[in-house]
């Protein structure tokens, strides 16, 4: 293909779907190779609908590979009422596409393509592999199996419109491709090293669409506390964790893993826990660990008389091993105002007191979240109220729909966000 070349509506439909010939099947073009758009993909074709990806990556999935450290949380095995509980960024947007393909009609496709599933605390669903590239192939099968088209290190310059209808697209080395609808399945503007760098905005813009602000979800959290890098990198399981607001109200609870950061804390309970607090722009929330969240603080109690007396004749500091991560210690002697080198049998009852509250309680206060390309997802994108939630067509311009990400819908983790991927990105493939 030549430079500036137009690629024809007959010729681009030649060979995709059996030779059908000019004007005898739509031509849909997929701009993103992802989760929402590989199932766009094969959901169009599988209606009979030539279709083209672009991809501007060398393959496809990129992101979808690397999600639940690479093991893929497809969906949650939830009920509907659950998986609309878990959206809290315009879940009410997706109840037709909900109606139309679901978190178990997710499931049912996975396993018709050859994907055995297993369900985790939770309800959260993986493939039985543990292995996300398992997704990936199912998806590639589907699409390309119905004769959709890729077309790899692609990137869309401008997508072509003539009197408020979609004609097609050109490339970022301009060549031309005429087409009868484009579905935008870019993404958000997180892990943007995976393509995810908030193209679509940009080409959705240029038709006239507006933008809510893009903020990270589902993202590490910065504290105001900077004792947390001397524990850096340690991982903490089965710990409580109870988030506040600024204002003072729990919005959160979990119990869990998560990971001290030379910044802060990550980990599976803190990436729950900041969508929780994206309303208040993550600042001056408040997380407090549990530390012993199995037992009362009565329970706890006891437990520390029974160390104290195993190691009456030591240092404070040197009687907390069977209690606490060695990393740990020095920071939580210095939180309880208690000498490192008072001998533990001058301990008080009143100190012993306050020392459970703390293993029942360690403050962190949140500064910030931290940047965007660090989240897991994108909370913002194009407007709910300029698509058409049955169908998932602009209501500015005709023929452009919109799947995934790119749309302003978001979950907590679990597998939610997931599911509205594949669920935006079935039925723009349907409509398209």
């Amino acid at each position: 293909m030549t430079r500036g070349s137009t690629v024809s509506i007959l010729t681009t439909t030649k060979g995709l779907t059996g030779g059908l010939g000019s004007g005898m099947s739509k031509l849909v073009g997929v701009i993103g190779a992802g989760a929402a758009g590989l199932m766009a993909a094969g959901r169009a074709a599988s209606l009979g609908k030539s279709v083209l990806v672009f991809e501007k990556n060398s393959r496809a999935g990129k992101k979808l590979l690397i999600t639940g450290k690479g093991r893929c949380n497809i969906t949650n095995a939830c009920s509907m009422e659950e998986l609309m509980a878990n959206i809290p960024g315009n879940g009410r947007f997706l109840y037709s596409c909900f109606n139309k393909f679901n978190n178990h009609d997710v499931m049912s496709f996975f396993e018709e393509y050859g994907v055995p599933l297993k369900i985790e605390r939770g309800n959260r669903v993986f493939p039985e592999s543990d292995h996300s590239n398992d997704i990936l192939k199912a998806l590639m099968k589907y699409a390309q199996g119905n004769g959709a088209k890729f077309i790899f290190n692609a990137a869309v310059k401008e997508i072509l419109c003539e009197n408020n209808q979609v004609t097609g697209v050109k490339l970022i080395n301009n060549d031309v491709y005429e087409l009868d609808s484009v579905i935008l399945a870019t993404g958000g503007a997180s892990y943007p090293l995976t393509g995810s760098t908030g193209d679509g905005y940009r080409l959705a813009g240029a038709l006239g669409h507006g933008l809510v602000t893009p903020k990270p979800s589902l993202v590490p959290l910065e504290t105001k506390e900077k004792w947390v890098s001397e524990v850096e990198g340690l991982s903490l399981r089965n710990v409580g964790l109870t988030v506040y607001n600024p204002e003072g109200k729990k919005v959160y609870q979990e119990l869990g893993e998560m990971l001290f950061t030379g910044f802060g804390v990550s980990g599976p309970m803190i990436l729950s826990a900041s969508r929780h607090i994206l309303d208040w722009d993550y600042k001056d929330s408040v997380l407090m660990i549990d530390l012993k969240p199995a037992l009362d603080e009565e329970t706890l109690d006891l437990r520390l008389q029974r160390d104290f007396a195993k190691y009456s004749r030591k240092h404070f500091s040197n009687a907390l091993d069977d209690l606490l991560p060695r990393s740990l210690i020095p920071v939580f002697v210095r939180l309880s105002n208690i000498p490192a080198d008072k001998p533990v049998h001058q301990i008080t009852k009143a100190e012993r007191r306050e020392l459970v509250k703390l293993l029942k309680g360690i403050k962190l206060t949140v500064s910030r979240a931290r940047p965007i390309d660090e989240a897991i997802v994108t909370a913002g994108g194009i407007p709910t109220k300029e698509i058409n939630p049955s169908t998932l067509e602009s209501k500015l311009v005709k023929s452009l729909y919109f799947a995934g990400e790119i749309i302003d819908v978001d979950a907590y983790t679990g597998g939610f966000n997931l599911t509205i991927a594949f669920s935006t990105g079935y039925a723009a493939g349907t409509n398209a």
